[in-house]
């Protein structure tokens, strides 16, 4: 398979951001691994190696987005740097608590066709 991205890329550094709002100086950009908008409906993607933990920060983002009805938020546990690897993924409940979805990556290629057969439906 043909990567479209290259293997390790790095991630933009929002040091310079830090302490720029005084009440709350910790509060800086988040990065996220992927997203996809299909007729104003957003699949998000977060990817974690074995035991690499979200972040509060990250957490709080991500749980916000999944409170919108029109955000499916997913944390994949695995890594694209050989191949792509998916151990298990979760998908955030509207309250933002995971629950698991899948094993491997045929389950979440499946998942992902079934979110844009959703995200494709006229409401």
């Amino acid at each position: 398979m043909t990567k479209l991205m290259r293997t390790n890329p790095s991630h933009v550094d929002y040091g310079d951001f830090k302490g720029l709002i005084k009440s709350n100086p910790n509060f800086v950009p988040s990065n996220l691994d992927g997203i996809a908008e299909r007729n104003g409906r957003f699949l998000v993607f977060e990817w974690k190696r074995p035991n690499e933990k979200i972040i509060i920060g990250q957490k709080l983002l991500l749980q916000s987005l999944a409170a919108n009805p029109k955000f499916v938020v997913i944390i994949v546990n695995g890594n694209t740097d050989e191949e792509t690897v998916v151990n298990s993924f979760y998908m955030l409940t509207l309250k933002g608590e995971p629950y698991k979805r899948g094993v491997g990556l045929e389950s979440l290629k499946t998942f992902y066709k079934e979110w844009y057969k959703w995200a494709s439906d006229e409401k």
